[in-house]
């Protein structure tokens, strides 16, 4: 049984769990871009702490991006750097400021089969991240890819390179201030070919003074790509015009230039992050497609969800296209054409045939009346778009996954049962669908309450004459026991793999391998899936300064249990998996320890920087 949106969402028990026990039906799942030698996961690029795989075409090409550079302050007395192969140790934190250099974080990178070691590919000129850093080759770009295409074209966003002003203010240590032209960029990239920037429409503000001076000034805009089709029609959104409290402090930064800083400063200083992810510089955004074809992109900008009669700030973004040109993502909207009922909503776009005009489709999530908003992230050529909505389930707000028939839209859209075949109030994102009718996403694992909750990877199969009912999987349920951090002893049993590492005093001390796919992005037609994998990590010691804690042979100390055993924590790393086989089965090994269940059990605080996934940060300001 599904159930549609305007029937009650209501929690099962959580003692019952006769899905997750039941008999194996989906396909058995191996990780492949794990090195059975070290249990550990290929699965970010050299230097970098994290890595995040973002997309997968069929051709067995995958695209992702790193974040987080080593490095590590040893001590006071010494201050050089140490590289830290095993363990967890603060990755470098940056912050954004007209006084400082502007220090890339983010870097993009290529996986290709059958090895799919991650490779790091330049984007607008970025250098890839050394240890200890070179001065001469750190860049001041931050990049990220999205998508590729079935041919190799992958699109994403990139900030611009830093620029200099020579600096005149009190501070007698600085030299210069720091700038750049803009925040995001979209951009189209062909092999190995230089990307092609999507300019948006609006990226320079005309100040006036008086009735005839005009200055043009460049604020530099906003755009981003977020998903292409075989055909090169490109996805995303792009700024169209400024809010006008925007042009009342860019106003007061040409009124004041010099004063306290000179007007290109000024307008950055309103354009960096604040420490709640906003800028104070807002556009208007719309949701746009760009056409490419042999290195020139023609754009269309695709229709607001309503008539703007005001100066308010709306947006709309697209977020996936499918090979027949519909566009999904979302818009504002006023629900039922009701003024008072504007809200930020699922939407698809097509293309009239006769006119070539794109057309604004709302996806109606209003049987309720209580969803606060929603989001579609894809559509494949079948019509199905898959997104989530967001609404108040037992008290608390939570996302459930959703899908839709853009080819039947008087058919109500669809909420799957989930594990306990039925709907419970775990929040669920769909990310993408194969035109297998294979969906892959994320959804929550435990029933806390209060706390942020871990998070496990899903495949779920929409009903057909195999899984009349659809079928929905954990991810992690499906997996082969080496993929789990398994290996098998003489006698052919299963164990946890110890990982061994060398303390500061030289003991030798182990842990147990873990892998734990927490977010699955994308899913091509053969079934090949890339996504986010948590892999256990030891945690070493620092002082109370914030520097390592070394022994007398130089190696960092690790920090210890009760039982003199390290603590561990985990890293987020791109994971590629791909079906098994037929004779392939998914692991069934219970730990003594229970060490092999908590995907669904450990603690949520570990795991709540995952909310902090790339793809938000960049779309932070709509949400």
């Amino acid at each position: 049984m599904k159930f549609k949106l305007d029937k009650t969402l209501s929690l099962v028990a959580v003692g019952v769990i006769s899905v997750l026990q039941g008999v194996q039906a989906a396909p058995v799942y191996e990780i492949i871009n794990i090195d059975l030698d070290t249990y550990d996961l290929n699965g970010t690029i050299a230097n970098t702490r994290n890595g995040y795989g973002m997309a997968v075409n069929s051709s067995n090409e995958a695209v992702g991006a790193a974040k987080g550079k080593k490095k590590l302050t040893v001590s006071e007395e010494d201050d050089g750097v140490i590289d830290i192969e095993d363990g967890v140790a603060d990755s470098e934190t940056i912050t954004y400021s007209v006084n400082l250099p502007i220090i890339a974080n983010n870097f993009t990178f290529n996986s290709i089969g059958n090895e799919w070691l991650p490779t790091f590919e330049s984007v607008n000129g970025t250098t890839a991240p050394t240890f200890p850093e070179d001065e001469d080759t750190a860049n001041s770009v931050d990049t990220f890819f999205y998508d590729i295409n079935d041919s190799g074209l992958k699109v994403g966003a990139m900030t611009a390179e830093e620029q200099t002003l020579p600096y005149d203010g009190s501070s007698e240590t600085q030299e210069f201030w720091y700038y750049r032209e803009y925040e995001q960029r979209g951009f189209v990239k062909s092999g190995t070919d230089a990307e092609v920037a999507l300019l948006p429409p609006y990226n320079q503000y005309v100040y006036k003074e008086g009735e005839s001076e005009e200055q043009t000034i460049t604020v530099g805009g906003f755009s981003s790509a977020a998903a292409v089709n075989n055909s090169g029609l490109i996805a995303g959104y792009a700024s169209t015009d400024i809010s006008d409290n925007s042009g009342n402090i860019i106003n007061s930064c040409v009124e004041n230039n010099s004063e306290t800083a000179p007007q290109e400063i000024c307008i950055q200083a309103a354009q960096f992050p604040n420490q709640y992810g906003y800028s104070d510089i807002q556009y208007q955004i719309r949701g746009y497609v760009w056409q490419y074809d042999a290195g020139v992109v023609t754009p269309t900008m695709l229709p607001l969800g309503l008539e703007v009669t005001n100066d308010s700030v709306y947006s709309a973004q697209g977020l996936g296209v499918n090979n027949e040109g519909v566009v999904a993502g979302r818009s504002y909207v006023y629900r039922d054409n009701d003024k008072d009922r504007l809200y930020y909503d699922a939407a698809y776009w097509t293309k009239d045939a006769t006119t070539d005009e794109y057309k604004y489709n709302w996806v109606d999530v209003d049987e309720a009346r209580d969803v606060y908003s929603s989001i579609a992230y894809d559509i494949n050529d079948n019509g199905i778009l898959v997104g989530s909505y967001n609404k108040y389930i037992n008290g608390y707000r939570r996302d459930k996954f959703f899908y839709f028939d853009t080819n039947n839209p008087e058919t109500p859209l669809v909420t799957p049962n989930d594990f306990y075949n039925s709907i419970s109030d775990l929040g669920s994102r769909a990310r993408d669908i194969n035109n297998q009718g294979q969906v892959v996403g994320y959804i929550e694992t435990t029933h806390d309450k209060e706390k942020p909750r871990p998070k496990a990877g899903f495949l779920y199969q929409l009903p057909n004459t195999e899984y009349p009912e659809g079928e929905f999987k954990n991810l992690n349920s499906l997996l082969t026991c080496e993929s789990k951090g398994y290996q098998q002893d003489a006698e052919g049993n299963w164990e946890r793999n110890l990982v061994e590492v060398t303390d500061g005093d030289g003991t030798k001390l182990t842990y147990k391998s873990d892998i734990l796919v927490v977010e699955a992005n994308s899913i091509n037609e053969d079934g090949t899936i890339v996504g986010t994998a948590f892999i256990r990590k030891p945690s070493y010691k620092f002082d109370e300064d914030g520097n390592l804690v070394l022994g007398d042979d130089g190696l960092p100390f690790f920090q210890l249990n009760g039982n003199g055993e390290p603590v561990t924590s985990y890293l987020p790393r791109m994971v590629v998996l791909q079906p098994a086989g037929a004779t392939a089965e998914a692991c069934t090994v219970v730990d003594d320890d229970g060490s092999d269940d908590n995907y669904e059990r450990k603690g949520a605080a570990s795991f709540a920087w995952l909310f902090a996934l790339p793809l938000l940060w960049f779309r932070r300001r709509f949400k």
